[in-house]
């Protein structure tokens, strides 16, 4: 089957070149010349494992291709799957201009009969918008080609997206035109053999249904997040408080993990957007209104526990940071809970040095050339001059450490834990001061 992806971001990049793994061939659209270049070239604009390999494997069977051409795009493929970005707007909700740009295009150009995917994390009712303007355009052309507009939401995680991909739990499809149902289920089938996981609704329900699981995931982290809080209080152990709730059934042990903050490209935005829905329609979503309260909260919680060690007059110091992205095995800062501690930091007059294993050259793009803010090459050596550490990402290489060398290294031997990643009496025995999230 031939297949446009429009957008090679995280969801439209692996989509494309999953796709173009069992088979497909492929051609993705995206307007910046740069990173076109850059995917022709062998390169990867974005950091995802086992991405790389797979896209180099798939140009050089003929089945994944790369263009910035509109036309070429809207000619190429019976299905057009949309994998633009919905950021933000001011107000919360998101915003539609690269979706709408996008289906303008395929109507602009369009000659025969498509399937037109809305791949990217939208709001309800956007593919009723997508549908009207693209009747739109060929109104304007004098033309009545036939067309459908599906809703396929992704459900991939940063990190491990190719995997999610190439394995889902669930394949959630929003159409009422049987023959877009009939394709759709085709291009699944290579992911769907060993026994059915599409799950075929309204399209008004398959949009609901991904800010629905976004925004369950988000409730759970803020709810450990709130239970560590209190913990502290307490005197607690919120991590036996995540085992013995997690054995509930009812419950899992999934997203039950305190820490300091959400972040990302996901979490934050389709809270958010979800809230903006609920305004829109005359629904308060109480719920979801402390989720994300609790979250920015969240996000200081590592700053408070170093001002209330060292006061909130921090000039002068220094502390070293493991851990820029928003979580482990990706280079994204976006919304990261690292911004709001080195931004925090500078405030208060302290400097930081960070590593982390990807995410440094996003940090230098997003930061520049600030001498606030230097870089080390490894773990140990951001130690060095720093008065304390501070760990924000959960990356594996943190979790087996030499605490003797740690406490050697630091001005004052203290450790300020945002991911909970050791025991604590363990390294409280080799004289470390050591904060956690709800640890006793």
């Amino acid at each position: 089957m031939k297949i446009t992806v429009i957008g090679t971001g995280y969801v439209g990049l692996v989509t494309g070149t999953c796709l173009a793994e069992v088979g497909n061939d492929v051609l993705c659209l995206d307007l910046d010349q740069s990173k076109i270049d850059t995917l022709k070239s062998g390169g990867m604009p974005i950091h995802e494992p086992g991405l790389l390999e797979m896209v180099q494997r798939n140009v050089a069977a003929g089945r994944l291709h790369f263009t910035t051409s509109i036309e070429e795009s809207a000619a190429f493929g019976n299905v057009q799957f949309i994998a633009v970005g919905t950021p933000p707007d001011e107000d919360g909700s998101a915003d539609l201009q690269y979706v709408t740009a996008a289906a303008r295009n395929i109507g602009c150009h369009m000659t025969e009969y498509k399937v037109i995917v809305d791949k990217s994390t939208v709001p309800v009712g956007t593919a009723d918008k997508v549908r009207a303007v693209v009747a739109a355009e060929l109104a304007k052309r004098g033309t009545d080609i036939p067309f459908a507009v599906v809703s396929n939401p992704e459900f991939l995680k940063e990190g491990a997206a190719v995997e999610d991909f190439m394995r889902p739990d669930r394949i959630v499809i929003g159409a009422e035109d049987v023959r877009a149902i009939a394709l759709m289920r085709d291009i699944y089938s290579q992911f769907n053999r060993n026994h059915d996981r599409i799950v075929v609704m309204d399209v008004r329900s398959a949009e609901l249904t991904k800010y629905a699981a976004n925004s369950m995931l988000a409730t759970r982290i803020s709810f450990m997040n709130e239970l560590a809080i209190l913990a502290d209080k307490l005197g607690a152990d919120i991590e036996q408080v995540r085992l013995g709730i997690g054995a509930d059934p009812r419950i899992g042990f999934h997203f039950l993990y305190p820490g300091c903050g959400y972040g990302g490209s996901c979490f934050p935005k389709d809270v958010q957007a979800l809230i903006r829905t609920g305004l829109e329609n005359d629904v308060t979503l109480k719920v979801l209104q402390a989720v994300e309260a609790a979250n920015e909260a969240q996000k200081r919680v590592l700053l408070d526990k170093i001002t209330a060690r060292f006061g909130s007059d921090l000039q002068g110091m220094h502390f070293a940071i493991w851990g820029l992205a928003f979580k482990p095995d990706t280079d994204d800062m976006r919304a990261a809970s690292s911004r709001v501690l080195i931004e925090g930091l500078w405030a208060l007059g302290a400097t930081a040095t960070a590593y982390d294993p990807v995410a440094m050259q996003e940090s230098r793009r997003i930061y520049g050339a600030d001498a606030r803010l230097t870089y080390a090459d490894s773990p140990m050596s951001a130690l060095k001059a720093a008065d304390a550490l501070a760990i924000v990402t959960e990356w594996k290489e943190f979790r087996v450490q030499d605490f003797a060398a740690i406490k050697a290294a630091l001005k004052t031997p203290a450790i300020f834990d945002g991911r909970n990643l050791y025991v604590p009496s363990q390294v409280r025995e080799q004289g470390i001061e050591y904060y956690a999230i709800g640890r006793r």
